[in-house]
């Protein structure tokens, strides 16, 4: 009996602790040591705090890619194509063929030329042989002065003949140059507006050439930076085609007027291109420093 009575009361003991753990753990929380609290706030939790954000010191725009020089190519006498020696999107240097009208007939023409220009050489050489003869005559007064006159007038003749003939022979060699179409740039084919059997008149524009180094660029940026930015400065261009490249270039232009509508400027800057990776109309983000 007394051991059954000590079980009831160590079963009795056991089911008590219980509660009285989960009457602790329900408790408050004591407070917190005062230097602690003055760091986590009066209420234990962390005091928010608000940086002010940082003042950029880059300038940020974006702008297109545009040729520094467009020429639009005519011949300069009408013809009729015979061959031509690019295609669009062909690159070409200065002075490089581009296009060959027909001209079989001016070089015939030029051929008959030389011929008269060496007859009136020729026949200039033997009249100022006479007129040499005739002059040590006429100093010794074996000749009448009529006879001289004559040998003069017939040398004249022949020199104004001689002259004649060679402006020919010039202007059938300019034409025949002429009926090639040269690029005045280096560059490239932008637009091609003719074939082979086409005829060309003297407004008729063959081809359209880009120079492509340097390029230009024009951006805006804010009125607030007009007197941060000047010619020479560095400015850094990256475009899609090329993602983890960075291109340089320099401001050459700043424009002088404020546009109302958007309170901004003009920058125009120069990018050397030298490797023809940049291309005109490519859109590019810019990014320079505001000194």
């Amino acid at each position: 009996m007394k051991r059954v009575l000590v079980l009831m009361l160590l079963i009795a003991a056991c089911s008590k602790k219980p509660a009285n753990v989960a009457a602790t753990s329900s408790a408050e929380a004591p407070p917190l040591p005062a230097d602690v609290a003055s760091v986590t706030g009066s209420e234990g939790a962390p005091e928010a705090r608000t940086t002010p954000p940082e003042t950029s010191d880059m300038i940020m725009a974006t702008g297109e890619f545009v040729a520094a020089t467009r020429s639009e190519l005519a011949v300069k006498t009408p013809g009729r194509v015979a061959r031509i020696f690019v295609e669009e999107g062909s690159r070409v240097t200065k002075g490089q063929p581009l296009l060959e009208l027909e001209s079989d007939y001016l070089r015939i023409n030029l051929q008959r030329a030389d011929a008269d220009l060496a007859r009136a050489r020729a026949m200039e050489a033997d009249a100022a042989r006479d007129l040499e003869r005739k002059k040590d005559l006429i100093a010794k007064d074996s000749i009448p002065r009529a006879t001289f006159d004559r040998s003069q007038a017939n040398y004249d003749q022949a020199a104004a003949a001689r002259q004649s003939v060679q402006a020919q022979v010039a202007l059938l060699r300019q034409q025949v140059a002429d009926a090639t179409l040269r690029s005045p740039i280096n560059g490239v084919v932008a637009e091609k507006r003719t074939d082979v059997g086409q005829r060309l008149g003297d407004n008729t524009v063959a081809f359209v050439i880009v120079q492509t180094s340097p390029l230009k660029l024009r951006f805006r940026v804010p009125e607030r930076y007009l007197s941060v930015v000047a010619k020479g400065d560095e400015v850094k261009a990256t475009v899609d085609p090329y993602p983890n490249e960075v291109f340089a270039g320099r401001v050459t232009t700043i424009g002088g007027v404020i546009d109302s509508a958007s309170r901004s400027l003009v920058v125009e800057t120069e990018f050397a291109n030298r490797d023809g990776k940049l291309k005109p109309g490519l859109f590019a983000r810019v990014e320079m420093a505001a000194k």
